[in-house]
């Protein structure tokens, strides 16, 4: 089975903000899961989280995939064709 030519093309940037998501930091709100974007490298919350700014991050940039930013865990998920890697 093929990967999507999203999470194929998608390289590994450097976390934006290494201790967490960017917005949930400024808004002094927790986060439950955090998720960074391979193509700028924004932290952002997952959609259990109650700000879900990885998932808005996707919708105001487009920018197609995340990798767990959680230590242990290493999948990607690509938003435009729903495919976990």
């Amino acid at each position: 089975m093929m990967m999507c030519e999203h999470l194929e093309a998608a390289g590994n940037p450097a976390a934006v903000t290494p201790e967490g998501c960017a917005e949930c930091l400024a808004l002094g709100i927790h986060w439950v899961h955090l998720r960074k974007c391979l193509e700028c490298g924004h932290i952002g919350c997952c959609d259990s989280s109650p700000g879900r700014h990885a998932t808005a991050h996707f919708r105001e940039t487009g920018h197609p995939v995340i990798i767990s930013f959680q230590p242990g865990e290493s999948w990607r998920w690509c938003y435009l064709d729903n495919e976990m890697a």
